[in-house]
């Protein structure tokens, strides 16, 4: 759930491994990717509280880092944000595609594929994923983006997810889209716990 007062409250279901972070835990991941003894991890950590600080002041309202163990041995990271925005015009479709045409306009993507997808809601979606090359980092990251509104007619919303793991690309895709398909825009039943725990990336789905 979405907790500034100052934008609408969207519910969102992140699947095992995603927990929810801000700029001030960086302390505790470097800990963790100590005690990990992953030089990668401890690098890929960093590189994602990096972009995290990066992140304030844009308009972002929610941020979950994945952490998912990867056979033999390490881990997979990524970082999962929402946004939420005011629309710029009142037609919902317009809105969209305007700003999925936007996103996949941008000259740091070296692939990507576009496509809109079914939601529950029946708004308006579309997903935007592929690798993208950012100024000053070394490797391409994978990034899927969803692009959608709210209810409300004047708000956008827009989920990412990246990762340096470039390998696990449809499975990122595949998490990102499942995490579109639980948005609500009311206050759900609590009749479903919220689920703990951790997963290798490719059981995530299953």
């Amino acid at each position: 759930m979405t907790h500034q007062s100052s934008v609408p409250s969207v519910w969102f279901r992140l699947p095992p491994g995603f927990h929810n972070i801000g700029p001030g835990d960086r302390a505790s991941l470097n800990a963790f990717a100590e005690a990990l003894g992953s030089s990668d991890a401890q690098r890929e950590l960093a590189r994602i509280m990096d972009a995290l600080e990066e992140l304030a002041g844009h308009d972002v309202v929610h941020t979950s880092i994945g952490l998912h163990p990867e056979e033999p041995v390490g881990v997979t990271t990524s970082l999962f944000s929402l946004t939420v925005r005011p629309a710029e015009q009142p037609n919902p479709r317009l809105t969209v595609a305007r700003t999925a045409l936007a996103i996949a306009g941008s000259p740091l993507w070296t692939s990507s594929i576009r496509r809109f997808i079914d939601v529950p809601s029946a708004l308006p979606c579309c997903l935007v994923a592929g690798i993208i090359s950012a100024p000053d980092v070394e490797h391409h990251l994978f990034q899927a983006r969803v692009a959608t509104v709210h209810p409300d007619g004047r708000h956008l919303l827009i989920l990412d997810l990246t990762s340096a793991s470039t390998q696990h690309a449809d499975a990122y895709t595949d998490i990102l889209e499942a995490i579109a398909h639980t948005l609500l825009f009311s206050d759900p039943e609590p009749s479903v716990p919220p689920t703990a725990g951790t997963s290798r990336i490719l059981e995530v789905l299953l």
